[in-house]
Formats: C-alpha cells, sequence, structure tokens
C-alpha cells in the first residue's frame, strides 16, 4: 500500500516535470503562425514593419511602449482564422525604421491610412493598448468611417479625460525622461529600464517571464529604440494633448461600439469611465488578477473577451 502511494506520488511528480516546459513556453514570445507575411511599408520618412495574415473582416493590432507587435501573437493566432490580421510595429519601434519626427499620433493615424489603403482596406476593426491607444484614437476620431469597433486597453489619452492628473502620477515619470544624457545612461541597460516597468506597472512581477524580458530588452537596445520611444513618442503627449483637444472640439465624441478594458491592479474599471470622454457607447471589462501588461500577465482572458467582442460588431 505505503509502495503504492509512493509509486503514484512519484508518477504524479514526474507528470508534472514533464509539463513544465510546457507551461513556461505558454507565456513566452513566441512567433507569429505561417500564415502571417512581414513586409516593411512606406510611410513618411521610413517604413513600417507590418505583418498580415488571414481573410475576412479585416482587425488592426496596435502595441504600446515596453512591446512591440509581438505582444499580439496569442490573439492574431485566433483571430487569424477568419480575420485579415494587420499587426504593424509603430514607428521608431520594434523592426519600424527610425525617422526622427512625425511621432504624432495624427500624423501616425495618417500613416496607417495610407497602410491601409496599399492593402487595399477600407475598414478594420482596432484593438490597441497603451500609446497605440492613442495612435488609435486619432484614426478613429480623424478619419471617421474607417473604424467599425475599437478595443482599448489600459492607458488613458493625451489631453481627454483624466489625462492631466495622471502627468502627476509617479509611475509615468518616464513621459519627460528624454535627452542624449538620458540615453547614454540607458545604452547597454535597457533590460535594467524595462524590469522597472514591468515590476512596478504589473499585477505581479512573475507574469512576465525572462524571456518575455529578454526577447524585449533586445528589441529595445536596438540603435534608435530608446531615443524614437522617450524623444520621439513621449515628447509628442503634448502636441498630442492640445491636438485631441482642438479635433474633439470640432467632431465630439465617438458612436462606433469600443470595448474598454482595464487591469484589476492597474485602471480597472476606471478604464471605461475615461473611454467615456470620447466615445458615447462604450462596454467596460477588467481583466482579473492583471496590471497593465494585460496580453502577457492574462493573455487568455484578454484574447476571450476580444474575440467575443469583436465577433458581435
Amino acid at each position: 500500500m505505503y509502495r503504492s502511494r509512493a509509486m503514484t506520488r512519484a508518477w504524479l511528480v514526474a507528470l508534472l516535470l514533464s509539463a513544465l516546459p510546457t507551461l513556461q513556453a505558454a507565456a513566452e514570445v513566441r512567433p507569429f503562425p505561417t500564415e502571417f507575411r512581414e513586409s516593411q511599408m512606406p510611410v513618411t520618412g521610413g517604413t513600417q514593419y507590418v505583418r498580415v495574415g488571414g481573410k475576412g473582416p479585416a482587425v488592426v493590432l496596435l502595441h504600446g511602449f515596453g512591446d512591440t507587435g509581438d505582444m499580439w501573437e496569442p490573439l492574431a493566432a485566433q483571430l487569424v482564422k477568419d480575420h485579415l490580421v494587420i499587426v504593424p510595429d509603430l514607428r521608431g519601434m520594434g523592426l519600424s525604421s527610425h525617422p526622427e519626427d512625425g511621432y504624432e499620433k495624427a500624423a501616425q493615424a495618417r500613416d496607417l491610412v495610407g497602410i491601409l489603403d496599399s492593402l487595399k482596406v477600407k475598414q478594420v476593426q482596432l484593438v490597441t493598448h497603451d500609446i497605440g491607444n492613442m495612435v488609435g484614437y486619432a484614426l478613429a476620431a480623424r478619419h471617421p468611417g474607417r473604424v467599425t469597433a475599437w478595443v482599448v486597453m489600459d492607458a488613458p489619452l493625451p489631453g481627454m479625460g483624466t489625462w492631466q492628473a495622471q502627468l502627476v502620477n509617479p509611475k509615468v515619470w518616464h513621459f519627460n525622461f528624454r535627452g542624449p544624457d538620458v540615453e547614454r545612461l540607458v545604452a547597454g541597460r535597457e533590460r535594467i529600464l524595462l524590469d522597472r516597468f514591468y515590476n512596478d506597472l504589473g499585477g505581479d512581477p512573475a507574469g512576465i517571464d525572462e524571456q518575455t524580458r529578454r526577447h524585449y530588452a533586445e528589441l529595445y537596445a536596438i540603435p534608435g529604440a530608446i531615443h524614437n520611444s522617450f524623444g520621439g513618442q513621449f515628447e509628442a503627449f503634448s502636441r498630442d494633448a492640445e491636438e485631441n483637444k482642438a479635433n474633439f472640439a470640432k467632431v465630439g465624441k465617438l458612436d462606433i461600439p469600443v470595448l474598454a478594458i482595464g487591469g484589476d491592479h492597474s485602471y480597472g474599471a476606471s478604464m471605461k469611465t475615461e473611454v467615456q470622454y470620447v466615445a458615447s457607447n462604450v462596454e467596460g471589462a477588467v481583466i482579473e488578477n492583471s496590471g497593465h501588461w494585460i496580453m502577457e500577465e492574462q493573455p487568455k482572458q484578454a484574447v476571450d473577451l476580444i474575440a467575443a467582442f469583436l465577433a458581435k460588431h
């Protein structure tokens, strides 16, 4: 009897150990499915790295700082079954080129329109996170008719809602962290910098695994990447705020269906309130046991929510 129990325990331990590589790999950054093709597409003053795969209604996925388009692989792998999925790396980030200007979010939205025109895509559903929210809002607000539905995740919009209050939050110290001396300090220490964001803004630092941290540290060590993030994307926020307020005064709230998602250790349910400042048809959802890095921390919850919302609209 005792021997039988011992053998059973040994078998269970062996089974768990054999499963560990699979469980660990589930959290890692994975290659996109083979249905996707990659290209450098021309935009103002440079090129933008874009993955495209699948057929059906078009959906665009836009990442933010600390990630690249790679973050969307779990969602892209699901949507490519019945959508045309378009996944750019934002301007100056990831594998896109590194122009010196053009980082205003309205300018990036115009570039995105050019990409869609090149792909002969008239309308898209939109899924965005972090800085991707800002580019996505510029696209939806300035190019009406191009976006039919929007999923917006865990970050505010420059000049809108509680933006001004967010600027005094110590967790966004990096909005004004730029300049040549800053870049010299960060050079070769990109992993240390990104770890600070993953640890401070995540629900549980263990939710961002080692392979993911190493992967993005390598991408942000590409020459120009930190410069374009801080001196490009972040530096443009003040201009984005003024442009958003001026455009909102002209066009008012978006009337497309919007799903506003927040991590329960980050924006949570307040993300819906945040987006209601700029849109009139907003649903809200909260990802449990997650901070800001929703696609890394809780990909299954996110994919299930997003896929269901897009299927309705």
